[in-house]
């Protein structure tokens, strides 16, 4: 769904066939990356965990010589983009499932706002801090759900203690740091319940346009497990 919408928004905004700069800060195993490297784009994936950045570079390892030449990966924290990058040094910037290990955030997207271009987009994938109770609720745990309307405190499926975000405030960041909120979905409408590794269902096709569907369309993307927020640089 992310990809998707992800197109969507640099088909919107960029010139057909316009080899973008691009950051990936918190890229993981570069999935993102990746794609974006193989539609002819510039990427440079910035990432501190090891684990991570040995898996990232295997994949890339595996692309041709062309797709190669065009990622570079940094080891880093996204908190010091300003260490390694000028102002303006990018058309795209992505942060995606970081923020929820970000304790003060506003920093962090400060800095992303910073290195990004005039007119470049941001691309967050944050955890809905306004849905919070969701997926306790869904699965029956009422105790679970109780407890988490009025926080933005959670225990993710790694059990680490994590935040989410909530949509207002993140629109209120996104205008203060001068790449004001332009478009947002919601991502895991109905699938946040299902468990981590299963199988694809026959109909997933069905699925994922119910769900890019859904994710585009109020009420129904408010209560998604993500949210998918897309700012643009004044």
């Amino acid at each position: 769904m992310v990809a998707r919408q992800l197109e969507e928004q640099i088909v919107g905004r960029f010139p057909v066939g316009q080899r973008l700069r691009v950051l990936d800060v918190g890229m993981g195993q570069g999935t993102q990356a990746l794609r974006l490297a193989r539609a002819g784009h510039q990427i440079t994936g910035l990432e501190q965990d090891p684990t991570m950045i040995a898996a990232a570079r295997t994949a890339l390892s595996g692309e041709p010589e062309g797709i190669r030449e065009r990622m570079r990966i940094i080891e880093g924290d996204g908190r010091d983009t300003g260490v390694h990058f000028l102002p303006g040094s990018f058309d795209v910037v992505l942060c995606h499932g970081v923020l929820m290990y970000v304790e003060e955030p506003d920093p962090l997207l400060a800095g992303l706002a910073r290195v990004l271009a005039p007119g470049g987009l941001l691309s967050l994938l944050v955890r809905n801090g306004d849905a919070l109770a969701m997926r306790p609720g869904l699965s029956g745990d009422w105790a679970g759900a109780l407890a988490s309307f009025d926080t933005t405190a959670y225990r993710n499926r790694l059990g680490l203690d994590v935040r989410a975000d909530r949509l207002s405030t993140l629109t209120a960041t996104l205008a203060g740091i001068g790449a004001p909120l332009h478009a947002w979905y919601g991502v895991r409408v109905f699938t946040d319940t299902a468990a981590d590794g299963a199988e694809a269902p026959a109909d997933l096709e069905a699925l994922l346009a119910v769900e890019e569907k859904a994710g585009r369309t109020d009420p129904y993307r408010g209560v998604a497990a993500l949210l998918h927020l897309c700012g643009v640089r004044g």
